[in-house]
């Protein structure tokens, strides 16, 4: 046996001693040198700490290399643990002492610990190890020299990142039982699954409910920008253009979309010495915390308060501000209001001043302007882009991730693999799974109706319901989950009565979906025990019943407050109240009155309706609720919410029609924003009953959902409730909606009763045109006018088109400008087109179609001169005034400009101007096209950055 290994087998029993209370860092790090495998490495997380690093010893014993790689991995990772380790490895690492016999092992004598956390190589370069070195005593009229400073450091920095270990090493896990999430462990190196964070112009509408906003830009990224996905240790790395690494950095994203997550990551990393190892100091503050401090205070004594652990050196610790980083997590929870704007005060780290001045100074710069800083917030959330010199947005999982994420959740690959295949082939369940605490909530629902003690998938018993199809029905079995296991306390027994599991928690669900309810309206997210004590939730009842699973207690040092873990568990509870407690049909009708267009109810005996206030420019973050509601209504009517309510419901068989008359009276008589009426399609289809739908739909003569960009779920629900109406649609304007080819897809068998069909710049590809075709091949075709500009089509799926076209008898204007036409896709417009009896109006700017795809149209031109074909941007007048509204449409919100495709479409338009201009003869036409030329070259040199350079 070679020496390394007889080292590290005669001092086993010492290093399990030093080294079992903390095992992380060792387990990371051997994993990180290789000694451990992956599937080993997360295994050994998931044992008890002595018997991990017992089996990490032995792997190490196992070869001479591998036994080197493990002593050379705990110089590194010396300062985790106790003095008597960093003798330990003093004497016995150096490269000559493993050469040598072995010693005698070292006599256990008092554990000499000091505070545990890690601090090696805190202030050495990357590849030196940490020497223990005694300073000398300075004389009292010596200042203390740079290693006097360091020592004194370094003690309080290991307990700092000792602290941070312990608080960051488990992902927050929201429910308990021998069931569902006990199958998924909770460490942070098993659970965390990478995020898709990417770097955001900080545009935001604010006009939509932040869960659709963020849908649609994900549609809109993921299509168009070739953009990098940033790890949360990457936030600060250094930029293109500057080759400086950024000192502000924003990190925005909607709740549950897991911007705390990466932040803890982040910190996570840093403590165990694998990232941001440039910082000498994090600090992590939350504005949860924040929000308790009243009175003026300095950063000083903040931070002392805070980390009372380096109250003693944060003075050293300020005087070099270059290595400390702030974290400042969840601005959108802070109660202060934040003056952006006002004059800058000369503040410095002993300065009292409010705490909401402090965090602006903070991010300004105007205190500790050396030091780096990141912000998380929701895009509700107003924090200046021009105080930040990265800005970034989180966009949840991605398909791949998502896999990932319930390969994590179920241990058993087979309920995995049917959750995962469930998922992804359910439009309005896939759709929300990009969220990580959708997928929570998801699998967590799921894990009921494919758990293997099933006998089949189609046993589905123990819930009374069929796998969920809509979002509030996963929002249901995945409440009823929650309640049953508490309720039954782990009992085999699974064919407990639905009713009468609900009944066991009635009183606390009605509780809690008061407070969830009237809280929503005032938009508040956060509650103290006398809040909870106030709706009769005892703060004992949340570790000990189903509550565990909704409530999230925050306890740190100083606070104590609660929170629904997630925003839309909120809502869904406060819709389910809501759902309980209005009865009547007038009731529910005055509701959606109120919730959808702000209109106060006249005095009701129904209990959500009374004493009720609501800011009324804030209808929008009731979207998402109103779904709740209606979903959960129809759920009452097919006795899923027995044992909650009454069996009879109040005037129970006319609820369908009233309510189809009052969705009727909307799209008749009122006028709405696009996202209402797109809110209220949702309803219907959450409401999923024809005979309301029926009744409604009709109605809908015009839907212009012009700029909405909408996901998948939007088209189901337009396609759901547009189905029922036998009417031909005037028109449907889903430009810029970047719906992509899935969502055409979800909406095919509708398009063809569409008169004025607009699917201006939706992403759609060759595959699109097939679909699109098979619309104007159809018998049943009252297409008139079809809009399909900006899209990437092709020559193969404009050949598609042309061909279709060729028996057509509705279409009379084709716009397919900048669709990626070349020469090869003019090959058979002549024979089609000239066959073709109502094409009056054809516009095929911007492509590249080369001098044959020009002999062609001039070709056609001649058989069918009735036809007006538009190919230069010079050839009509009323085009060129068109383009020259949308540049400036886009200088007005460049929000548009974060598409790619948008730049290489002003390209594209910039191309044609220049080669049709050398030919045209001077006039007004001539001014026009050289003033959208002027304009063109404008914008795209303000957005240079979008364009590469180009």
């Amino acid at each position: 046996m070679t020496s390394a290994q007889q080292l590290l087998r005669s001092q086993r029993e010492l290093l399990l001693n030093w080294t079992c209370d903390h095992p992380a860092p060792l387990l990371r790090w051997l994993y990180d040198a290789k000694v451990l495998s992956s599937t080993c490495y997360l295994s050994l997380l998931e044992k008890s700490p002595s018997n991990a690093v017992a089996q990490a010893l032995e792997t190490a014993c196992a070869s001479e290399e591998s036994s080197q790689k493990f002593l050379s991995v705990l110089k590194e990772v010396q300062d985790y643990y106790c003095s008597d380790l960093h003798l330990w490895v003093n004497k016995h690492c150096r490269s000559e002492a493993v050469s040598k016999p072995s010693p005698e092992p070292v006599k256990v004598g008092a554990r000499d610990k000091k505070p545990k956390g890690p601090i090696a190589k805190l202030f050495k370069r990357k590849s030196e190890g940490f020497s223990v070195t005694v300073e000398p005593k300075a004389n009292k009229d010596q200042q203390p020299t740079k290693s006097q400073k360091l020592a004194k450091l370094r003690v309080p920095i290991s307990a700092h990142k000792t602290t941070l270990l312990k608080r960051m090493e488990q992902l927050k896990c929201y429910s308990e039982g021998n069931r569902v999430a006990s199958n998924s462990a909770s460490h942070i190196e098993i659970r965390y699954t990478d995020l898709f964070v990417t770097e955001d112009n900080d545009f935001t509408d604010n006009s939509q409910h932040e869960y659709f906003d963020l849908a649609s830009r994900r549609a809109r990224i993921y299509v168009h920008q070739a953009c990098q996905c940033i790890k949360p240790s990457q936030l600060l790395s250094p930029q293109e253009t500057s080759g400086q690494p950024p000192k502000r950095v924003k990190v925005k994203g909607i709740a549950g979309i897991g911007k705390s997550v990466a932040v803890q990551r982040l910190v996570y990393e840093w403590a165990i010495g694998k990232s941001m190892r440039e910082f000498a100091c994090i600090f992590d503050l939350r504005f949860r915390e924040l929000n308790l401090i009243e009175a003026p205070i300095s950063l000083l004594e903040l931070l002392g308060e805070r980390f009372r652990y380096l109250r003693e050196v944060l003075p050293d610790l300020l005087t070099a501000p270059h290595s400390l980083l702030f974290i400042l997590d969840g601005l959108d929870e802070f109660r202060f209001f934040l003056e952006w704007n006002r004059p800058d005060k000369n503040i410095d780290v002993g300065s009292k001043v409010q705490v909401s001045e402090l965090i602006v100074a903070l991010i300004k710069g105007t205190l500790l302007p050396e030091a780096s800083v990141i912000l998380t917030t929701r895009p509700s959330t107003e924090a200046p882009k021009r105080f930040f010199k990265r800005c970034c947005v989180v966009l949840g999982f991605e398909e791949k991730q998502v896999k990932e994420y319930t390969t994590k959740f179920y241990k058993d690959k087979d309920v995995a693999e049917k959750v995962f295949e469930y998922i992804l082939n359910n439009d309005n369940i896939f759709v929300l799974s990009f969220i990580p605490l959708y997928c929570y909530i998801i699998c967590t629902a799921m894990a009921e109706f494919f758990s293997s003690g099933s006998q089949d998938v189609g046993d589905f018993k123990s819930l009374e319901l069929n796998p969920p199809r809509t979002v509030s029905e996963v929002y249901f079995c995945f409440l009823f989950t929650a309640v049953k296991h508490h309720a039954l306390r782990g009992s085999a027994d699974r064919s407990t009565p639905r009713a009468e599991v609900l009944s066991l928690a009635k009183q606390q669900l009605t509780n809690l979906g008061k407070l969830a309810y009237e809280n929503l309206l005032q938009r508040k997210i956060m509650f103290d025990r006398e809040d909870l004590k106030s709706y009769g939730v005892t703060p004992a009842d949340v570790q000990s019943t189903f509550l565990c699973q909704i409530l999230h207690p925050l306890k740190e040092e100083t606070v104590e407050m609660f929170s629904f873990f997630h925003l839309t568990v909120q809502e869904h509870l406060a819709a389910l109240y809501c759902a309980i407690n209005l009865s009547s049909q007038e009731a529910i009708v005055q509701a959606l009155d109120f919730w959808c267009f702000g209109m106060r109810p006249p005095s009701s005996t129904a209990t959500p309706l009374k004493n009720i206030s609501l800011n009324t420019d804030k209808l929008e973050s009731l979207q998402m609720f109103t779904r709740f509601f209606m979903g959960l209504l129809r759920g009452r009517l097919e006795g899923h919410l027995d044992g909650l309510v009454d069996l009879s419901i109040e005037e129970h068989d006319t609820i369908p029609t009233r309510l189809g008359l009052w969705f009727q009276d909307q799209f008749k008589g009122r006028k709405m924003t696009n996202q209402t009426a797109l809110n209220l399609l949702h309803c219907l289809m959450e409401f999923h009953m024809k005979e309301t739908t029926s009744i409604a739909a009709p109605e809908i003569k015009k839907l212009n959902l012009f700029k909405m960009k909408l996901s998948v779920v939007d088209c189901a629900a337009m396609h759901y409730v547009l189905q029922f109406s036998p009417h031909t649609l005037q028109e449907l304007n889903l430009g810029y909606s970047n719906i992509g080819n899935r969502g055409l897809r979800r909406l095919w068998s509708i398009l063809h009763r569409c008169e004025s069909l607009y699917l201006r710049y939706n992403c759609l590809d060759w595959q699109a045109a097939i679909l699109e075709s098979a619309v104007l091949k159809s018998d049943e075709c009252q297409v008139k006018k079809l809009f399909m500009c900006g899209n990437n089509l092709g020559p193969a799926g404009v050949l598609e088109l042309w061909d279709a076209l060729e028996h057509n008898t509705t279409v009379e204007e084709l716009f397919l400008d900048i669709t990626g036409i070349t020469e090869k896709g003019t090959e058979n417009i002549v024979k089609c087109l000239s066959r073709n009896t109502s094409l009056k109006l054809l516009t095929i700017v911007g492509n590249d179609i080369g001098v044959v795809g020009r002999r062609r149209l001039k070709e056609l031109e001649n058989l069918r001169p009735e036809l007006k074909i538009i190919a230069n941007f010079v050839d009509d007048l009323g085009l060129l005034q068109a383009y020259l509204d949308w540049v400036d449409e886009i200088r007005a919100d460049r929000d548009q400009m974060d598409s790619v495709k948008n730049v290489d479409a002003l390209q594209s338009v910039l191309k044609g101007l220049q080669v049709a201009g050398e030919n045209v003869e001077k006039g007004e036409k001539t001014k026009k096209a050289k003033e959208l030329q002027m304009k063109i070259q404008e914008l795209l040199k303000s957005t240079s950055h979008l364009t590469g350079g180009k």
